[in-house]
């Protein structure tokens, strides 16, 4: 239990990357007030645990009833978790996340709390692959559901506290220090992702 409650958190961690959100919170508020951040923050966190928790308890059905199997879903989901830790690694702007479009149309909204920041910033397609893929390994059992779901609660929360103390963390620790820590985290994703896509294709064999 405890090896799946750190795979669930590490996971968690790095494909929302808490710390990496802090230069894109400064970026796409920079002209909003403390209180007027500190609004739009709060409403994108609750947006996307909304549409995460969504994707987690309906997202294997989803794909169930779409013909698609959960083998599939593990290679196709731990591929696209590989090619967001490349851009970590690299430090490159993660299409995956958000493409140059998105990121222009975002500085032209007054709200940017739903675009992009809840999607796809937070509850982007790696990390709704993510919480499917970890629902998909808890096996319908509680207690590990319940793993999942902790995991996902508390990165939020470091989300949350990471983007409401954006200003004072890029003070201390500065735009390299940010990108440093996301090459780290962007490491373990990759080996998470391989680890995932070896799982699908030890499925696969198995059927044979």
């Amino acid at each position: 239990m405890f090896a799946f409650s750190l795979k669930a958190f590490v996971t968690f961690v790095t494909v929302i990357d808490p710390v990496g959100l802090v230069p894109l919170v400064l970026g796409l508020t920079g002209s909003n007030s403390a209180s007027e951040r500190r609004a739009i923050i709060l409403r994108a966190t609750f947006i996307a645990a909304l549409v995460i928790a969504f994707f987690g308890a309906f997202g294997r059905w989803l794909f169930e009833n779409l013909g698609i199997s959960l083998m599939a879903f593990d290679i196709a989901g731990g591929a696209l978790l590989f090619l967001v830790s490349i851009d970590m690694v690299f430090g490159r702007p993660s299409g995956a996340r958000e493409t140059e479009r998105e990121e222009r149309d975002a500085r032209t909204r007054d709200d940017v709390s739903v675009f992009p920041l809840a999607i796809p910033l937070i509850a982007g397609p790696g990390t709704l692959a993510s919480v499917i893929l970890l629902m998909t390994s808890a096996g319908g059992d509680a207690m590990r559901i319940g793993v999942v779901a902790t995991a996902g609660a508390v990165t939020l929360l470091l989300a949350l506290g990471a983007m409401l103390m954006s200003s004072a963390i890029e003070r201390r620790v500065g735009t390299t220090g940010i990108l440093v820590l996301s090459r780290i985290l962007g490491m373990l994703l990759a080996a998470l992702a391989v680890q995932f896509i070896l799982n699908g294709i030890a499925q696969y064999v198995g059927t044979f």
